[in-house]
């Protein structure tokens, strides 16, 4: 609908026929906010709509102008790493930028999201629509005004040229998608006229479709993907690697307002481009059936990117100074293999606390003394289920305010409930807290935080079960008396079984020597770290963190966590049963329930006299006096 009524064409038109609908919003902002002065201050998307809605001016636009003249810019990782976006916000940012990763435990699995595809049938049949009805604007704008699309390859070459020189003289951030051989090519002849393009496009779809007829699963390079396709339906490698910028230009060419309907066509045409361009770092995976639905036929095609050093590439190229940073990147080492750079400084910081305010611990047995862990072959043990559900009644009746709990996948944790229930254990944990639990659907999500937080906030105390690697573990901020305890049930390695996840093992061993059980280990170690770090969110908070299973006291798991849990995790509590947890739980909620001294108040200890007097002592004085 924006581009509809923003659009050149459609402006034109009005022009002609003030009938034809505009965006005013738009046409006031493009009239006089370019030649405006930036206003100073903070603006998060609320206050770019109220400051659109008080001067006229569109909040989108406005803020795709402004983040040109931004001192300071806070966005996702896919604004800078996906090719897609970045090159349409963030390519013009000057290298003398200071780019900030913070959270960035993630970033190789952010990269390698951004540069990977996935297509199935449905996608190719929205294909097919999509090429008959371009084929349908093609031949009106032939009889309408056949100038405009003789003109169009110059347009596209002159497009590449530019991109090239930007690149070469610094300009604008470069394109993964598009490699420097590329942009120096002549588009080949059989996809320069627009009628030519649609019917290589259609052959190609037509190809696709015959791929996704299969019975078993087809793992291959793309070297072997491109050597089949020039085999079956002759294809060549040159003009599919022009694919994606040869659609961008066919579409602003025939200035169609609803180029979001020709989304699949793009994703295809971005599927050949880069299957045509990369020979390393990629793989191609058909699969007759979807994760999702193992039990009805639906075919699949991936094509997964393997390194995710390809996507970062360009901003390692271009930005003079780039900070990875995570309060969970750890171990710190294992990045620079990943994203295969050299890094200047690399530092682990410990944390720095008036006192101890977390409290780490290893369960890793009940009071039967059977060892408790979510290892495939003893998780669906009754007595493993029956010790994890009495430690978190134990959990629940000794901890105020709220707990969270989480599980290693959802499927775990449907299973552990329903044993719950059956045994009794629901019922107990209910007598002392309310309990929420986090679903695969966003909005009962929502929902169920939010009556968390009531219960929270209300004095009745709440527990919360969610999963690993889901929506809570991530995005979710559980401070001060919303997440006294957390409990990590089990280690969350991730699905073993995935034959992508098998390609990039094998990636990561040949070419950065990384083994499969380092990157395993180190994998799902991060993964744990994140959720039971939202029990800890300031220096004024206090936590427990439980990690309940047997696994977690061996070296290579306890080693690979942030040196800010290690430190606190002593050696006494790395083997402790359900009851020895509750009295060390007990024992420091007790600790931290004695209010603070004056000491603790202003984050000091002994100091000299030289210390007393200088500008920074006093400067907390005063600060501590105000608060």
């Amino acid at each position: 609908m924006c581009h509809a009524l923003t659009a050149s064409f459609v402006r034109a038109k009005h022009q002609k026929n003030p009938e034809v609908p505009i965006c005013h919003f738009y046409e006031d902002f493009d009239a006089e906010g370019r030649e405006e002065t930036m206003p100073t201050g903070i603006f998060n998307l609320e206050d770019l709509k109220n400051h659109g809605r008080k001067r006229g001016w569109c909040p989108y636009f406005f803020a795709r102008y402004a983040i040109q003249r931004a001192n300071i810019i806070v966005y996702s990782y896919h604004y800078l790493l996906d090719p897609k976006i970045a090159d349409l916000v963030s390519k013009e940012f000057p290298s003398s930028c200071v780019v900030v990763f913070d959270e960035a435990h993630n970033i190789d699995n952010v990269c390698i999201e951004s540069m990977t595809v996935h297509i199935n049938r449905r996608t190719l049949d929205k294909c097919h629509a999509n090429i008959d009805k371009l084929a349908d604007n093609i031949n009106k704008l032939k009889g309408s005004n056949s100038d405009r699309l003789i003109g169009e390859y110059e347009r596209l070459v002159q497009g590449l040229r530019d991109a090239q020189i930007a690149r070469e003289t610094d300009m604008q951030l470069s394109n993964p998608v598009l490699p420097d051989d590329i942009l120096q090519e002549a588009v080949p002849g059989n996809i320069r006229k627009a009628e030519h393009f649609v019917a290589f496009m259609r052959r190609f779809v037509e190809y696709l479709k015959t791929r996704l007829r299969i019975q078993h699963v087809v793992s291959e390079s793309p070297l072997s993907f491109l050597q089949h396709i020039n085999s079956q339906v002759c294809i060549d490698r040159k003009p599919l690697q022009f694919c994606a910028e040869r659609i961008r230009s066919l579409l602003h060419t025939l200035e169609l307002p609803d180029i979001t309907d020709y989304g699949s066509l793009t994703l295809v045409a971005h599927f050949a481009t880069l299957v045509s361009t990369y020979s390393k770092g990629f793989v191609v995976i058909i699969e007759p059936f979807d994760d999702q639905t193992p039990t009805i036929p639906n075919p699949i095609l991936h094509f997964c990117c393997l390194d995710a050093s390809i996507a970062v590439k360009p901003v390692f190229d271009r930005f003079q100074s780039v900070v990875i940073t995570s309060g969970t990147l750890s171990p710190v080492d294992m990045y620079p293999k990943l994203l295969d750079f050299r890094p200047v400084n690399m530092s682990t910081f410990t944390m720095t606390l008036s006192r101890q305010c977390v409290m780490p611990m290893i369960c890793s047995k009940g009071n039967d003394q059977v060892a408790i862990s979510s290892k495939f072959e003893t998780r669906e043990d009754m007595a493993v289920i029956r010790n994890y559900g009495n430690l978190l009644v134990e959990m629940s009746a000794s901890v105020p305010d709220g707990v969270v709990c989480f599980f290693v996948s959802y499927l775990y944790m449907e299973n552990v409930i329903s044993i719950w229930h059956d045994q009794g254990i629901i019922g107990s944990i209910q007598k002392n807290k309310l309990l929420f639990i986090e679903t695969q659907d966003g909005a009962e999500t929502a929902l169920a935080l939010y009556n968390y937080q009531k219960a929270c906030e209300n004095g009745r105390g709440a527990i919360l079960l969610s999963v690993a690697r889901g929506k809570v573990s991530e995005g979710i901020d559980f401070d001060h008396h919303l997440g006294r305890a957390v409990i990590m049930f089990g280690i969350p390695y991730v699905y073993t079984q995935s034959r992508i996840l098998k390609a990039r093992l094998e990636y990561l061993r040949d070419q950065f020597n990384i083994r499969e059980n380092d990157f395993l280990t180190f994998d799902a170690m991060r993964h744990a770290a994140q959720c039971v770090g939202r029990a800890i969110r300031g220096k004024t908070d206090y936590g427990i963190m439980v990690f309940a299973d047997k696994r977690y006291s061996k070296a290579d798991k306890k080693g690979k966590l942030p040196k800010w849990i290690q430190e606190h995790l002593k050696d006494a509590n790395c083997n402790l049963s359900i009851d020895e947890a509750i009295q060390v739980s007990k024992r420091f909620l007790r600790q931290m329930a004695q209010p603070f001294t004056r000491q603790d108040q202003l984050g000091l200890s002994l100091l000299t006299m030289e210390q007393v007097e200088s500008e920074e002592f006093r400067a907390k004085i005063k600060d501590a006096a105000q608060a």
